[in-house]
């Protein structure tokens, strides 16, 4: 009968690698305290630090896109307004 492998949550792999980049314990000493092999231990560690500068700059592209598509969206509104404006003018005789 096979045992079903462990999964741990993406929170516990961040604070155990965490954990592990503090230095404050041994990663042998993190490994029997989360039950979890040590080798574990240091590679959720190197994912930690080979993808933490991606962080900061996930966040600045995903307020600049929020920008543009809000940008975006105001120059439409301005477009159909200017629209409703020139059709509201010539109908009513009011040239410019």
């Amino acid at each position: 009968m096979r045992r079903a492998r462990k999964q741990y949550s993406a929170e516990m792999k961040a604070k155990i690698a965490v954990e592990a980049i503090k230095g404050q314990r041994t990663i042998q000493e993190i490994a029997s305290h989360y039950e979890v092999h040590p080798s574990q231990v240091t590679q959720w560690k190197k994912q930690l630090l080979a993808e933490s500068p991606g962080v900061f700059s996930r966040a600045r592209s995903q307020q600049e896109q929020a920008e543009a598509e809000l940008k975006s969206e105001l120059y439409e509104q301005i477009g159909k307004l200017q629209v409703e404006l020139d059709w509201l003018k010539k109908k009513s005789g009011i040239s410019r």
